[in-house]
């Protein structure tokens, strides 16, 4: 996937009675681009119980979309643990197969290879995550937009060069941008790419579509309580059974490796942070971000880290991209109007860190336990 690495999302349920959850009023402030996604709206109805005697704690890991995707579960056994996230990291697998703009055999390539003909026929969850990518880049006004594709490859080789792209080149590529010239059918579940040349980027979107599913894949397993993690993208479910929710560190702004400094608590919520502590490019003393402007052609400049709190992990990370683009009032907007949705902007400037706060911000933070 594109920006191995980015912060991911953490999706909280229920999150406007987070407030008043007794003793979870213990919450974070932004430090670095590492998300925690969380997916939530299970359909537990459908889910096998949750009533393994003593469950005990397992973790695995594995390579997808660019990054590390780690689980931790808490299951009756080694063999059941095994089986559930076996069957998680294939659901990841196979997204990885649909939705990478790396793999010139992915679903997604194979589309775009056709951009400029007919609508062409794709799968139900190329077909998901183009919708889900399509509302934001409608809400946003284009701030999130998925046809970034040719800017994306111009800077991927930018950072390899530290080397500016040309005006010429730059026009080029914007030129095949804009949300408008993809065309979506849900009817017949078709999509069109207007224009020759055009090329799809979902790398702010799919990882957290990716923990969504993996998280459903293990409540159907049987795993209730479990924590996906996609880099610094995080999916928690129900509690471990020992705790009233799951701890999760944040990493110093400055200092992506660094012990955390902040601390939040989550059940069932997804968390999304994007910023550009780890992935940037130097030039000419202009520090760039991987983070596009889809108008301008060019990486954000300036330090700026967007953590967001949203129903699920498809929604969180592709709201924090669109929050880094815009200005920080209009991206406290966005996400008051998104529902169940909170966001931590933080920017840093000639005076200091200054912090812009959603109103259902979580308005304490702490590094004890709840």
């Amino acid at each position: 996937m594109t920006h191995p690495g980015k912060p991911r999302a953490v999706f909280v349920p229920n999150f406007l009675d987070l407030a008043a959850w007794t003793g979870l009023r213990k919450h974070f402030v932004l430090a670095k681009a590492l998300l925690v996604l969380a997916l939530g709206c299970f359909p537990v109805s459908a889910a096998p119980p949750c009533d393994s005697p003593k469950p005990k704690r397992f973790e695995f890991a594995q390579p997808h979309m660019g990054t590390q995707f780690r689980t931790v579960l808490y299951a009756a056994d080694e063999a059941e643990a095994r089986r559930a996230a076996d069957a998680a990291f294939a659901r990841i697998s196979e997204l990885d197969a649909k939705l990478s703009d790396y793999r010139e055999d992915s679903e997604l390539m194979r589309l775009c290879r056709q951009a400029g003909g007919e609508p062409v026929a794709v799968s139900d969850d190329l077909f998901t995550v183009l919708a889900a990518a399509q509302e934001m880049a409608r809400r946003s006004r284009g701030a999130f937009d998925v046809t970034i594709g040719p800017l994306s490859r111009l800077w991927r080789r930018t950072r390899r060069q530290r080397e500016l792209p040309s005006p010429q080149r730059l026009e080029q590529a914007r030129s095949l941008v804009g949300y408008e010239k993809l065309m979506l059918d849900a009817e017949r579940q078709t999509v069109r790419l207007t224009q020759p040349g055009m090329l799809l980027d979902l790398g702010g979107i799919a990882k957290g579509f990716a923990a969504d599913e993996a998280q459903r894949v293990l409540r159907r397993h049987g795993i209730c309580s479990a924590l996906v993690a996609a880099g610094g993208d995080l999916v928690v479910s129900d509690a471990p059974p020992d705790a009233l929710a799951w701890r999760i560190g944040i990493a110093p702004l400055d200092d992506p490796d660094g012990p955390p400094t902040k601390f939040l608590w989550l059940k069932n919520a997804a968390v999304s942070t994007s910023g550009d502590a780890e992935q940037f490019v130097e030039i000419n003393g202009v520090r760039y971000s991987h983070i596009l402007d889809p108008k301008t052609g060019l990486g954000l400049i300036g330090r700026q880290s967007v953590t967001v709190i949203a129903p699920n992990g498809t929604l969180s990370d592709s709201l924090a991209t669109a929050i880094s683009v815009l200005k920080p009032n209009e991206g406290l907007k966005l996400v008051e109007a998104t529902e169940g949705a909170a966001a931590l902007i933080v920017v840093r400037e000639s005076t200091g860190d200054n912090e812009y706060r959603s109103s259902r911000w979580p308005s304490t933070e702490s590094s004890t336990k709840p």
